[in-house]
């Protein structure tokens, strides 16, 4: 098992959200129950190369 970081928000009677590491890709829910359920089914088509073109966020130590 694997934990990702996300963010999420309501707005009206909708949940938002995205992976952290993937602020381009939203999704939504009703309940946050159902988005964090789409946020994983997210995840998982991210990781398993199902979106093509995936941009990632990463931190860049420079000196």
């Amino acid at each position: 098992m694997q934990a990702v970081n996300i963010v999420y928000w309501q707005e009206g009677d909708d949940w938002l959200g995205y992976l952290q590491d993937y602020p381009d890709y939203w999704t939504q829910g009703e309940t946050l129950d159902e988005l964090k359920e789409l946020l994983k089914e997210l995840y998982h088509d991210i990781t398993d190369g199902h979106i093509p073109g995936i941009r990632k966020v990463e931190e860049l130590v420079v000196a």
